[in-house]
């Protein structure tokens, strides 16, 4: 299959159930792709996306490699569709809360689906084929900005932003949290120990405000930082910031 057909074969399979079903010659499928990208979710979230192949996942649908491609042409393309099917997850919200929370809706939701599923952080976000359930999110996302009188592309770069802000937190916050688990030591044990052996070796005069802000950071949460607090400290900042230009 070349580049272009398994371009338009990622939209079709995407917005499968908006298009006419075709019809197929042979033996009937047992499966639906549904169950394909279902299995492909729940493998992913267990083991990343380095841990899904075609074939893993043809094991374990009990289907051999090939037979997975009369479902899906491609990895790539079975990633474009769990990247949609989870954005299905999304809650709605009302959009006549005050503004501020309306804007803390679209970033904590952005955020807390990366938590759900890390695996998101290593599919590349970039000329990600949109399918129907993403779609709906973005429709959501807007919604929340209809009467505030920003422009359509000023509404667009407020969810960009927001989103942004969200993806590199959650990815540092993820971080934080598999670090642990990987280690024989806990943060705070990690610390007591790099934390003296940096006073050591590092030359006071030439970081002053460095090795002040940074002792000070290790102290107080006993680990490299805090990104929950900063999460909630930096949203703060952001909606300051889109408030004030909302309003001008």
């Amino acid at each position: 299959m070349s580049a272009d057909d398994e371009a338009r074969a990622v939209v079709r399979l995407l917005w499968r159930a908006h298009v006419a079903a075709e019809t197929r010659r042979g033996p009937r499928q047992r499966l639906s792709v549904d169950d394909v990208v279902a299995v492909a979710v729940a493998m992913a979230d267990r083991d990343g996306l380095a841990g899904l192949s075609v074939r893993t996942v043809s094991a374990s649908l009990g289907v051999k490699p090939m037979s997975f491609y009369t479902y899906v042409p491609s990895k790539d393309a079975l990633v474009a569709l769990m990247v949609d099917a989870v954005a299905a997850e999304d809650e709605p919200f009302d959009s006549g809360e005050p503004f501020r929370a309306r804007l803390t809706w679209i970033a904590e939701s952005v955020r807390d689906e990366l938590m759900r599923h890390p695996w998101l952080l290593e599919a590349s976000s970039w000329r990600q084929v949109t399918g129907p359930n993403r779609l709906r999110r973005y429709e959501r996302q807007l919604e929340q900005l209809v009467d505030t009188g920003l422009s359509d592309i000023g509404s667009d770069r407020v969810i960009s932003t927001l989103t942004a802000f969200a993806v590199g937190n959650a990815r540092e916050t993820l971080d934080a949290r598999r670090t642990p688990t990987e280690s024989t030591l806990s943060d705070s044990q990690w610390w007591d120990i790099v934390g003296p052996a940096l006073s050591d070796v590092m030359p006071q005069d030439d970081f002053p405000l460095a090795g002040r802000v940074g002792a000070h950071v290790g102290e107080l949460f006993q680990a490299p930082g805090d990104p929950i607090g900063t999460f909630a400290f930096g949203l703060e900042r952001l909606l300051d910031g889109i408030e004030a230009h909302a309003t001008r």
